[in-house]
């Protein structure tokens, strides 16, 4: 199976990923935020993780320019690649779907929003996250190049560590001690058990 296979597989679960999230990003547009926490270092973060994600990926895919990068991994890791991307692009519905219209783009707390703790969240704070990680890791094993496969994983990387602690403040300010207790049941991206 040719790397062209595998690296189609990604880009069809990032159209995937963006197709689920449009009518979300429509109903957020007709809601009124009440309180947001967007900064310009999160705005300069997002733009390293879309780089990882989206442009770094389209060189690799569209140019020569990372070839001398390539690695070669045995077949079944790539269908491992494909499989995971399922998964993660299944976690990714599924956690917008259990969010509705809680949703938002940044850290930011919307008109009406509710705690939201079914669905995936009854297991993991941060389902949408988590499936960002294992993009990161599908990534890896779908585009094989040192450059364009652990892209996503190191442009993620920042972003997550600044934004969970402050959208975990966040929602302590405004949930208490109902977050508080939520936050005693759940894992942040990993399920507890």
């Amino acid at each position: 199976m040719p790397d062209g296979f595998f690296t189609l597989c990604y880009f069809i679960g990032l159209v995937a990923e963006g197709l689920i999230r449009l009518p979300y990003a429509r109903m957020y547009r007709e809601t009124k935020v009440n309180y947001d926490l967007l900064t310009m270092l999160e705005k300069f973060l997002l733009f390293i993780a879309f780089l990882g994600m989206f442009f770094i990926p389209i060189l690799y895919a569209l140019t020569t320019l990372l070839d001398f990068a390539n690695y070669t991994l045995p077949l079944w890791v790539g269908w491992a690649g494909v499989a995971l991307m399922a998964a993660t692009v299944w976690l990714f519905w599924r956690s917008h779907a259990d969010l509705g219209r809680n949703w938002s783009p940044t850290l930011q707390i919307m008109e009406g929003h509710t705690l939201v703790s079914h669905g995936v969240y009854k297991y993991m704070r941060h389902p949408m996250y988590g499936s960002m990680w294992l993009l990161g890791i599908a990534q890896i094993m779908l585009l094989q190049n040192w450059i364009g496969g652990p892209s996503n994983l190191i442009g993620f990387l920042p972003m997550y560590i600044l934004r969970v602690p402050r959208e975990e403040r966040m929602m302590l300010d405004r949930f208490g001690e109902e977050y508080k207790n939520y936050m005693e049941k759940t894992g942040r991206i990993i399920p507890k058990l």
